[in-house]
């Protein structure tokens, strides 16, 4: 796992998956003031929705591990949300079905 600071420093030739949530209703609790089905990634040190300091992970395989040891924390700061592990590429192109 590395931590995204800059996404200048991911090698393009590589597949990095992400735990991302969409927000379940407007203005949802983990995102005030957003809309329904928005889009996040999971911050990797304090565990809130946003777009900053995300985990990176190698496999799909090890992102799960990662939201299912961290899942409780999620969950207090994206409630009501699906957590899901996602390719970033897609994500970042709106592909994932997130």
């Amino acid at each position: 796992m590395q931590i995204i600071f800059d996404l200048a420093v991911l090698q393009p030739y590589r597949c990095y998956w992400v735990p991302a949530v969409a927000a379940p209703i407007r203005d949802w609790a983990g995102a005030p003031g957003c809309r329904r089905g928005a889009r996040f990634l999971i911050d990797a040190t304090n565990f809130h929705p946003g777009h900053k300091h995300f985990p990176a992970f190698d496999s799909r395989a090890e992102c799960l591990r990662w939201i299912m040891v961290h899942r409780l924390d999620i969950s207090d700061h994206a409630p009501d949300a699906a957590i899901t592990a996602a390719r970033l590429d897609a994500w970042m192109l709106g592909l994932d079905g997130t």
